[in-house]
């Protein structure tokens, strides 16, 4: 039988910084049952507004960018300066059980074993995005534990990009040199949206294809529209295995992070992001009332049962269907 949730004791664990507790909060989120669900909701309402500032990093980047490995070199960095680093990873869910297909801390595994450092890999359990249901929560569970630098990695599909860049206050898109002739390689919407663009693997026999790629996309970003918060866009190199340039990043951080502040941008997103978070949750939550009181799973069953009649039927399956709806609703 298991015992009763102490919501104090777990909430007493995050404000400590105890890893256990904090994990305990995450799997509470996580949970789809409406009892763990009531308990999340009454947690996250307890939670203070953390006293030290924050810092909350999104990073993407196209496969075999060495993601991973950028942040294990970057989250060192920051714990060898004092910093507390908070690494959230979302991971494709396996259509079998749900779980995480790659699991992130295990390509991190120093970085893991840091005491200033957390690592929590949530399957995207089929949320759009490429983030997951409760990533915002997390952040506000790492934040309260004490943690100043939460680092995001997207799982890189869909619209991945856009969902980590409206969690974070800079948004980091890392590329590796030659990917693509004449850059096809790179999407000019996630281009757009970078506050500073990485060239990794800048090592070895590839040293001077990453330069060359470097000076590709300074010529190509005169091209874009400025950031409305006059930021310039920074191309760096960088070397994550050899730990070379990831100063030269942290700093061009700072100085973002510095700029958006003095001139009331930094404020101002994350405001935005609230309202776009509070939203998403409304619409959220509308849906899987509606989901209970329709049983949708009937209706999707009776649905794909037609799947061999003609269209015409299915689009007036479909149109009762919405019927039903409206007479819910009043």
């Amino acid at each position: 039988m298991a015992l009763p949730i102490n919501i104090q004791d777990i909430l007493n664990g995050i404000l400590k910084g105890d890893i256990t507790y904090i994990s305990k909060a995450i799997t509470l989120i996580e949970s789809k049952k409406k009892e763990h669900q009531l308990l999340a909701q009454q947690l996250l309402s307890k939670l203070s507004v953390p006293q030290q500032p924050t810092i909350r990093i999104g990073i993407t980047g196209i496969p075999g960018a060495g993601k991973s490995t950028f942040i294990e070199s970057l989250g060192g960095l920051l714990v060898e300066q004092g910093q507390r680093v908070a690494v959230l990873t979302v991971d494709p869910s396996s259509t079998l059980n749900k779980g995480s297909v790659l699991g992130d801390k295990t390509r991190m595994e120093k970085l893991a074993a840091h005491p200033n450092a957390y690592i929590r890999t949530s399957p995207s359990s089929g949320y759009l995005g490429g983030v997951g249901e409760c990533t915002k929560d997390i952040i506000s569970i790492c934040e309260a534990a004490g943690f100043n630098y939460i680092i995001i990695e997207t799982v890189g599909v869909g619209q991945s990009e856009v969902m980590v860049h409206d969690l974070t206050d800079i948004f980091l898109l890392l590329q590796i040199a030659g990917a693509g002739d004449d850059l096809q390689g790179i999407k000019r919407g996630v281009m757009e949206m970078a506050d500073a663009i990485i060239i990794t693997k800048t090592d070895g026999q590839n040293i001077q294809l990453a330069k060359k790629t470097k000076q590709d996309i300074n010529s190509v970003l005169h091209l874009f529209q400025a950031h409305d918060n006059g930021w310039i866009v920074p191309v760096l190199n960088c070397s994550s295995i050899n730990n070379v340039g990831i100063i030269d990043i942290l700093e061009s951080i700072h100085k973002f992070i510095n700029h958006v502040k003095l001139n009331d941008f930094f404020d101002k997103k994350r405001k935005l992001q609230n309202e776009k978070w509070l939203q998403q949750w409304i619409n959220h939550a509308l849906i899987e009332e509606l989901k209970s009181q329709l049983n949708l799973q009937q209706h999707i069953q009776q649905l794909a049962s037609n799947s061999e009649t003609s269209q015409a039927q299915l689009y007036q399956a479909i149109l009762k269907f919405k019927n039903s709806i409206k007479i819910t609703l009043k």
